[in-house]
């Protein structure tokens, strides 16, 4: 994706943080020359031999898997908090704008054999309920549940690009407090996110 080199985030490690705290993602490949997307979850993790791979699984109803081709290159999305920025905010007049976080995967894909799959699921399952109340476990549920996994395909992206956007309003740092703190001061979705965002850029950029 195009990015601004001032908003580039070559930070590998926090942005692979990004990616497990934002892990629904999408998944695009092509099919019959059209672009076709899928939200899923998409959870970062290394394959046996230290490599970082993405894994999920989709549907077999979902004519997507039909064109996995092996080792064919796949886009992965992960979208983070956005708000919009009035330019009402600034000292000086200017157009307005719209601050984001996004990270976008390149990488090659291959299918799972059921094995894998089945410890993939774990993982996921495992992830995720660990702030339930009363957490559910695969290992407690029956064959006959289970086989609903027959309807799933399951894949491994193996990483070869990762690009990530951290658009923060970097252009405009004599603006950062004004605009947090109006984002502070609305509702809108994503606004709290990007102000927290910004502090957190703010305060690595003063520690350089």
């Amino acid at each position: 994706m195009y990015i601004p080199q001032h908003y580039k985030n070559e930070n590998i490690g926090e942005v692979k943080e990004f990616i497990i705290n934002n892990s629904f993602g999408i998944l695009i490949n092509h099919q019959d020359g059209k672009p076709w997307a899928t939200h899923i979850p998409l959870e970062l993790d290394k394959d046996i031999s230290g490599n970082d791979i993405l894994y999920g699984h989709i549907a077999k109803a979902n004519p997507q898997w039909k064109y996995f081709v092996e080792n064919e290159e796949v886009l992965c999305i992960f979208n983070g908090p956005h708000s919009y920025v009035s330019s009402s905010w600034y000292g000086e007049e200017e157009v307005p704008t719209w601050n984001y976080i996004a990270v976008h995967v390149y990488g090659k894909l291959k299918i799972q054999d059921e094995k894998a799959l089945m410890a993939s699921l774990h993982k996921l399952v495992d992830k995720h309920e660990q702030l339930s109340e009363n957490p559910i476990s695969l290992n407690n549920m029956s064959k006959n549940t289970l086989q609903q996994v027959k309807g799933i395909i399951g894949f491994e992206i193996e990483i070869c690009e990762i690009q990530a956007a951290y658009k923060l309003s970097q252009g405009r740092p004599h603006d950062h407090p004004k605009i947090i703190q109006e984002l502070e001061k609305r509702d809108a979705a994503g606004g709290h996110e990007i102000a927290e965002a910004m502090k957190i850029n703010t305060n690595k950029e003063l520690r350089k």
